[in-house]
């Protein structure tokens, strides 16, 4: 397999296994660092190891080729297609000719409550008070407001995952996710790695702007939300 098959678990058995809990065959991040989890194989022993890691109430996101069975104590609340898409080495000056430095600040952890606002309100994925800790983040501020922001989730050898790429409503319609996405993805690049993302299916206008700067589908995951029971 491709190690963008299953890089969830890839991520936290490599580069970022200092984020998980677990054993050798089913792993989750920390809940305050992100919602994710991931499996060895999607077996029923892996699915009973990745409750038994699991508190009552606690949920987790999953990226499966296909949908799963669950045990008892576990239950699906959110299923849906998750595209994955990666940046091919040929087109990284169509990424690099989009990017305009100057309004692009650095996110340090005084900004960690604006950039836990901001995702709350638009939903680019899970993100928590522990995310920036993955990665490093960018973003756009204006009139006083965190108003664009994206950078850096999973992380494992030789790729990283560009995440959080979100914009205020109130600051739609002036480029920043183009700018921050091609700024994050030239940095990828400059380390030696390959950058890539997941956008929902039916979020066309993102995927849109990450053609443009070279991206291309690679694969189509089945994205499980899981909660284990009270």
């Amino acid at each position: 397999m491709h190690p963008l098959d299953n890089p969830i678990w890839n991520a936290l058995t490599t580069r970022q296994k200092r984020f998980a809990d677990g054993d050798a065959v089913a792993r989750k991040f920390s809940a305050e660092v992100t919602t994710l989890a991931g499996l060895e194989e999607p077996t029923p022993e892996s699915f009973a190891a990745l409750a038994r890691v699991m508190v009552p109430g606690e949920v987790v996101g999953l990226f499966l080729l296909r949908p799963a069975l669950l045990p008892e104590g576990l239950s699906a609340i959110r299923e849906l297609p998750l595209v994955q898409m990666w940046q091919e080495s040929a087109l990284v000056s169509s990424a690099k000719k989009h990017s305009t430095k100057s309004d692009l600040q650095e996110l340090h952890e005084k900004d960690i409550p604006e950039m836990v606002a901001l995702a709350k309100l638009t939903e680019p994925g899970p993100f928590g008070t522990r995310t920036r800790e993955l990665g490093s983040y960018i973003g756009v501020h204006r009139d006083g407001q965190l108003a664009a922001m994206a950078g850096e989730r999973l992380k494992l050898p030789g790729y990283t995952e560009i995440s959080a790429v979100c914009t205020h409503p109130a600051h739609t319609g002036h480029g920043y996710a183009t700018r921050l996405v091609a700024e994050i993805a030239g940095r990828i690049r400059a380390r030696g790695e390959h950058p890539f993302l997941h956008v929902r299916e039916d979020n066309t206008r993102a995927a849109d702007i990450y053609r443009r700067l070279g991206f291309v589908q690679r694969f189509v995951f089945h994205l499980m939300v899981v909660e284990k029971a009270r």
